[in-house]
């Protein structure tokens, strides 16, 4: 599948390069297939896109929350990650979204509302943290966890 990206411009995506979002993410519950893109000239960067294959010009910005928070463990109930079961330790990847604003010193992450990604079964799912809302906030600082 060909697909035209705003950052990568026109690339071949394959069938078992496509993330299943089926419940949609928070505030786009219409957007259901995506894939995940890095520059594989910047091989340092831990920096991904999560690419919509629904709306080309929209993608996400995302990286691992251990890189910037090595302690980041939420409690996730059960039913929110029903879309990606079976989860293990093995087969789950999770992002969470990036917000780089002018100033990149005010660069933030959202730790409130990590994406799961079962990646035997190519599906996703994007939870909301409740419990945890002040230790894991929306907009969590990382400029200079990411400067390291």
């Amino acid at each position: 599948m060909k697909v035209n990206t705003r950052i990568f411009g026109e690339i071949e995506i394959g069938e078992e390069k496509i993330i299943d979002f089926s419940w949609g993410l928070l505030g786009f519950p219409n957007m259901n297939k995506f894939t995940l893109l890095h520059d594989k000239d910047k091989k340092d960067v831990a920096l991904w896109y999560l690419q919509s294959l629904d709306a080309p010009e929209f993608a996400i910005p995302m990286v691992d929350p251990l890189t910037v928070k090595t302690d980041y463990n939420p409690a996730v109930k059960e039913d929110a990650i029903e879309p990606v079961e079976p989860l293990t330790n093995k087969n789950m990847l999770m992002l969470v979204s990036v917000t780089v604003p002018e100033k990149i010193e005010d660069m933030t992450v959202n730790l409130n509302a990590p994406f799961l990604i079962n990646t035997d079964t190519h599906k996703g799912v994007q939870v909301e943290i409740a419990e945890n809302s002040e230790e894991y906030t929306v907009k969590y600082p990382v400029y200079d966890y990411l400067k390291k």
